[in-house]
């Protein structure tokens, strides 16, 4: 029983070494010589020169970057407004006669310009072939803490409506929350920016060109607390900053309020 029983276990194993054998030699014979490698697709190398395939069979053709096509200077319907329409609808909003009569955040001629909008349609101009295009400036003026917002008619030329608001804080723009940044840093209270900027960098902040600022608008007691020297805000256009060091880290300066209309800055807490 015992010599039978290794006699059949002797032809398991030589069956399986067969099977194995088998196996392996189909293998060679439908597998590619470059099956497995890094980057094979299952078919043999190119020859050593030949070109990487095209359409041509040649080398694919170097990417070209094209240039923006050429605005009209009037769109059409809902089209974004074009550069020269942005330009048309400031100058209506804003003549020139007028501009001495108010500042902007750096204190110059003219108000702090903030938005230039397309207009909604009204619904009887909606199936116009041809309708008006309007847009909607929107300007802060930091002489008389006001907010200008006046609404052009493109397609005629003439301003539709005006009006002023005070006590009224949209969001600021680029060019405020660099003023803010920069009013910050030559401030008593922006000696920790300064030394984070230090410790981050090697080098002193003068200025805010290192920097990158977003601003985001505090309205003083509307908000809860604040402080005497921020009693004001809400009237004056005050705001608080996000802080970044270009291409580095975050630096904390939301505890800071730059009240732009009187130029001074308080902390919060």
């Amino acid at each position: 029983m015992r010599h039978l029983m290794h006699r059949h276990l002797g032809k398991i194993v030589a069956g399986a070494a067969l099977a194995l054998a088998g196996t392996a030699a189909m293998a060679a014979i439908t597998l590619p010589s470059d099956a497995g490698a890094a980057g094979g697709s299952g078919s043999r190398p190119a020859a050593a020169g030949a070109p990487a395939p095209g359409r041509d069979g040649g080398p694919p053709p170097p990417g070209v970057v094209e240039r923006a096509p050429a605005q009209g200077e009037r769109g059409t319907g809902r089209d974004p407004l074009t550069d020269d329409e942005l330009r048309r609808a400031q100058d209506l909003a804003l003549p020139r006669t007028l501009r001495g009569a108010a500042a902007d955040v750096a204190g110059k001629p003219g108000p702090e310009r903030l938005t230039t909008d397309l207009v909604e349609l009204t619904p009887a101009e909606a199936g116009l072939a041809d309708p008006p295009r309007r847009a909607r400036v929107s300007f802060y003026d930091y002489r008389s803490d006001s907010y200008l917002t006046t609404t052009v008619n493109l397609t005629t030329s003439t301003v539709e409506s005006a009006d002023t608001q005070h006590g009224v804080q949209p969001p600021p723009g680029h060019d405020e929350a660099v003023e803010a940044a920069r009013l910050l840093i030559a401030a008593p209270l922006g000696a920790g920016l300064r030394q984070d900027y230090r410790d981050a960098t090697g080098h002193d902040l003068t200025g805010p060109d290192p920097l990158s600022v977003t601003g985001f608008v505090y309205r003083g007691r509307a908000e809860g607390a604040a402080p005497g020297a921020l009693g004001e805000c809400g009237k004056h256009r005050c705001i608080r900053l996000f802080t970044k060091i270009k291409n580095g880290r975050w630096i904390d300066t939301r505890r800071f309020v730059i009240d732009l209309s009187a130029r001074t800055v308080a902390r919060l807490g």
